[in-house]
């Protein structure tokens, strides 16, 4: 066979490695399988609650205020957390969950919209109606799509900070979130113990916990991203652990490949 002949039937360098892509996602949607998830144990119930936030860059400077407001009712929890930019750009995720001895993620919604946001988005998950509905914008073309997709137990997208302040303390723990590229993807969380820290709060002085988040797409999931270059960045949070556990901060990014923020309390003025 001729050289030509043979670029001409499996393709282009680019066009081999599309393909390999394409495989893998396919192999890795179908043997997924949600077996083995386990949900958190719930050792502190939820209720109503307003903090305030700020979301810094990592060189301090603002981008923007937000709030985390949540409301108990006898048989679920709502939360949502909203951050309003600068430039007038539009972050907010709401979960609805359950706290019956465990934590079970029902729905989330989240809009990410305005400058800030090169690709808009507006996502939602439903675990009783076990389906999707997804609305981006990308090269200035608007998709829409929408599907059936399966939760595992211990999804629980919007509610890492609330997981990490049930963890006993030193204990990991393996959990998932569905990440929208914007088809939804199911990422594995890794939360994992990076140490001790001293909190000063006034003349108060606490005991933190440092946590890494690592998120992990698997073998055949990972080596797609690594080609396509979407593979998700580690970040950290960190947990008041002295008498009841509280949020202090996270520094990670709000969307895939996105820029990294540092998300923390502030106060009123």
């Amino acid at each position: 066979m001729r050289p030509e002949d043979y670029s001409a039937r499996v393709g282009s360098p680019a066009q081999r490695v599309a393909r390999l892509v394409g495989l893998g996602l396919f192999i890795a949607f179908s043997v997924w399988s949600p077996v083995g998830a386990a949900p958190v144990e719930v050792r502190f119930l939820e209720g109503v609650s307003h903090g305030f936030l700020i979301l810094r860059s990592t060189t301090g400077q603002i981008r923007a205020h937000g709030n985390q407001l949540q409301t108990a009712h006898s048989n679920r929890v709502e939360m949502r957390i909203s951050f309003r930019f600068k430039d007038g750009s539009l972050h907010e995720e709401r979960a609805v969950y359950t706290q019956q001895h465990v934590f079970t993620l029902l729905s989330y919604r989240l809009v990410q919209q305005g400058p800030s946001f090169s690709e808009p988005i507006e996502a939602s998950l439903d675990r009783n109606e076990g389906r999707y509905q997804v609305k981006s914008v990308k090269k200035g073309r608007e998709e829409n799509s929408s599907g059936t997709l399966e939760l595992p137990s211990d999804v629980y997208n919007g509610m890492t900070a609330l997981i990490l302040k049930n963890l006993a303390p030193g204990r990991s723990e393996r959990v998932h979130y569905v990440a929208f590229t914007p088809a939804p993807r199911l990422i594995q969380l890794d939360l994992v113990p990076a140490g001790d820290q001293t909190l000063q709060v006034g003349e108060q002085e606490g005991s933190g916990a440092r946590y890494a988040i690592k998120p992990k797409l698997g073998v055949v999931m990972g080596l797609a991203a690594a080609l396509l270059g979407t593979t998700p960045a580690d970040y950290e949070c960190v947990i008041w652990t002295k008498d009841i556990p509280a949020f202090v901060r996270c520094d990670g990014p709000l969307r895939l490949k996105g820029p990294v923020y540092r998300m923390e309390l502030t106060n009123p003025r």
